[in-house]
């Protein structure tokens, strides 16, 4: 395996994955929380599917959502930690160029699904908490079905461009990516042509997306707390408002870090590479991982079915 940079190519066989420049002596102590959150996420959206699929009664709206949220964290989680950990455990920092270009895309794409759904679950307890007796006639299977739909190909579309445009451009430079997965913006920086396309496409995708999602997002809670704030008991209050503040901090947690990642591959040339890559590792790592616990086990019929399950194993 050559780390050259000096290569001359066009179209690169392979990608070389640094994982997390400047910490290398530290990627095993690295991927002891990184496989943590991996097996959380995987267990627990796995078990979100499993008692939704076997329990009947949970056979609804809200729940449907949930599982739509459990398959594009599996995915998304699933498209980085083997090769992330590959680098990490065995120095495996190769990647083929279709690799990395299905990689990329399948990040891109997730995120943008990711960023609906949300936008769905907020729809939903909205309705649920808003207008409680007309839930059933406004959700019903035919609109999630459709909400879904529309979500997944919403993502496959914007995020198709990507490995397209990244397909395209010349790489005469280097073939060294300072990260630990393929991003888009990552991969183009190492062409040797005017990427202003790339770019250009990125902001319109990012702004596209934050704008619609989180301003639907805002609007959708903003009426909810008006709602609760004239719930009747304080006990009914303080408890819908717990459960809509644990929502907004996995949703914060997602949006915030991804920012992040995206405005500093752009502006942030002051930022440490070190720590703008563990926070472009966060935000696809730490929601999978909280998803399944806030949205599921903090959810009453969820948690009783999983004791349940766990009861009867027992016995």
């Amino acid at each position: 395996m050559s780390d050259s940079n000096t290569t001359n190519f066009t179209n690169p066989s392979t990608f070389i994955l640094l994982g997390v420049p400047g910490l290398e002596g530290a990627h095993i102590w690295i991927s002891i929380p990184f496989f943590t959150m991996y097996i959380i996420a995987i267990l627990g959206n796995f078990t979100i599917l499993f008692i939704v699929k076997n329990e009947t009664s949970l056979h609804g709206p809200m729940y449907y959502f949930l599982c739509m949220l459990a398959v594009t964290d599996l995915v998304l989680s699933t498209s980085i930690l083997p090769k992330t950990l590959s680098i990490f455990w065995f120095n495996s920092r190769e990647i083929d160029f279709s690799a990395c270009l299905t990689q990329l895309y399948f990040i891109h794409c997730f995120s943008v699904m990711e960023s609906g759904i949300f936008v769905a679950m907020a729809l939903d307890r909205y309705v649920a908490i808003c207008h409680p007796l007309r839930y059933s006639t406004i959700l019903t299977n035919p609109v999630v079905a459709k909400i879904g739909l529309a979500v997944l190909l919403r993502g496959a579309m914007f995020a198709l461009p990507y490995p397209f445009l990244a397909r395209r451009w010349p790489y005469c430079t280097t073939n060294i990516i300072p990260q630990s997965y393929c991003e888009h913006i990552a991969v183009v920086k190492l062409a040797c042509a005017d990427i202003r396309i790339s770019n250009y496409y990125g902001l319109f995708v990012v702004f596209s997306v934050l704008g619609l999602d989180v301003s639907s997002i805002a609007v959708s809670y903003t009426l909810i707390l008006r709602a609760i704030f004239s719930l009747p008991t304080k006990d009914a209050r303080l408890k819908t408002f717990g459960t809509c503040s644990s929502h907004l901090c996995v949703i914060l947690a997602f949006y915030i870090p991804g920012l992040f990642s995206f405005l500093t591959h752009r502006f942030g040339h002051n930022v440490p590479l070190h720590f703008h890559v563990l926070m472009a590792n966060v935000y696809l790592l730490v929601p999978p991982m909280l998803n399944p616990i806030i949205y599921g086990v903090r959810t009453k019929e969820i948690r009783d079915r999983l004791f349940q399950l766990f009861t009867h194993k027992g016995t």
